[in-house]
């Protein structure tokens, strides 16, 4: 589990695609605490297990599933991404329930300066809109954010200077592909109103109205 709050920055030392894909990654600055292997590292918001470790750099698998779904499969040396590692129990959730699980790809339709400020407007498909609300979270190449503009296919999200010069968001241009995940209580939520038999008058039954 993450919380969406970057803490490095990390550079793509390798791609391997000999049977399966795998990923080098180091950190461009140390980690206070080294990281282990078989522990969880969120790479632009993907959950990726740790199989080998020398300090602050690691190597991490990555299944044909997960490709299929995120860019990690886009990754060149030289990369610039998020990285995440996993929240321990009594750590502050400083950001949102983040579980590394990506829901699909979006793209980045517009740049729009609001002052001090950028809003970024990401295409993220009708199933991923109709699951997120205005002031609700989504997680875009692993940073928590609000989202602050919805539409029927695409969602926008504010990112205050440091979030932009902390994260790679700020580097990003109209037509970079973004991994997402939405809110997983929307998901369930969404679920469950899709289920038949539920109706106000059910609800009203149940003491839920």
């Amino acid at each position: 589990m993450f919380t969406g709050l970057v803490q490095r920055i990390g550079t793509v030392k390798r791609v391997s695609r000999g049977r399966g894909l795998v990923l080098e990654v180091a950190a461009d600055v140390a980690w206070p605490r080294p990281l282990e292997s078989g522990e969880s590292v969120a790479v632009n918001g993907v959950c990726l297990t740790v199989v080998r470790c020398d300090g602050s750099r690691f190597t991490a698998d990555v299944l044909r599933e997960t490709e299929s779904r995120t860019g990690l499969g886009e990754l060149v040396p030289g990369a610039k991404v998020n990285l995440e590692r996993a929240v321990r129990a009594g750590e502050a959730l400083g950001g949102h329930l983040v579980q590394g699980h990506v829901d699909g790809r979006g793209v980045v339709s517009a740049i729009l300066p609001k002052g001090r400020d950028v809003q970024l407007r990401v295409r993220c498909g009708r199933v991923l809109a109709a699951q997120s609300v205005l002031k609700g979270s989504v997680t875009i190449d692993g940073v928590s954010l609000t989202i602050s503009a919805l539409g029927d296919d695409w969602l926008g999200v504010d990112l205050i200077p440091m979030t932009a010069r902390e994260t790679t968001l700020g580097a990003k241009r109209v037509g970079d592909g973004v991994n997402l995940e939405g809110d997983v209580v929307g998901k369930y939520l969404a679920k469950d109103a899709a289920r038949p038999g539920l109706t106000e008058a059910a609800l009203a039954a149940a003491g839920f109205c």
